[in-house]
């Protein structure tokens, strides 16, 4: 059965009128034509689908767009504001720390909510805080590099 759904999306109020049990995914990529978020395994354990809600990293696949009524939802395509990368974005491309660029809009909304709770993470903390995101490609070292640096480059904007 179909229920309308308000929610803030990218800092904009956005309502939706859907099967609640619909996974937020769908919703963000065929109802609102956000296909930053990518579909890769459908069972929350690669991290493709990654984004953000009210400042902590979700797995959209597998989360019923009624569980985020209310809510601040967060994707790839609102990360950059003003035409201007976010410092993680900056950092992903200086490091090359993409190849396929698959996983990335969900390494780097991963690690966006990584460092909003932990804003100096040590080498050790970053490598535990991504285990979950996988890349096929194999740019996990770039991957830590860049957010090592996204870290450091944020400090002074917090």
């Amino acid at each position: 059965m179909n229920e309308n759904i308000s929610f803030t999306l990218n800092d904009k109020a956005v309502s939706v009128n859907t099967d609640g049990e619909r996974p937020l995914l769908w919703v963000l990529r065929t109802d609102l034509g956000l296909t930053g978020t990518k579909y890769g395994c459908g069972k929350a354990l690669c991290g493709a689908c990654t984004v953000i809600m009210d400042g902590m990293a979700i797995r959209s696949c597998v989360i019923p767009v009624s569980s985020v009524k209310g809510k601040t939802i967060l994707t790839i395509e609102g990360l950059a504001k003003n035409g201007k990368l976010h410092p993680i974005q900056e950092a992903f491309a200086k490091h090359d720390a993409l190849q396929c660029g698959f996983c990335t809009p969900g390494m780097i909304l991963n690690a966006y909510s990584l460092l909003l709770s932990n804003p100096e993470p040590s080498r050790q903390d970053i490598i535990d805080g991504m285990e979950y995101n996988l890349c096929r490609c194999g740019a996990h070292t770039r991957i830590i590099r860049a957010i090592e640096e996204a870290a450091q480059e944020m400090k002074g904007a917090r």
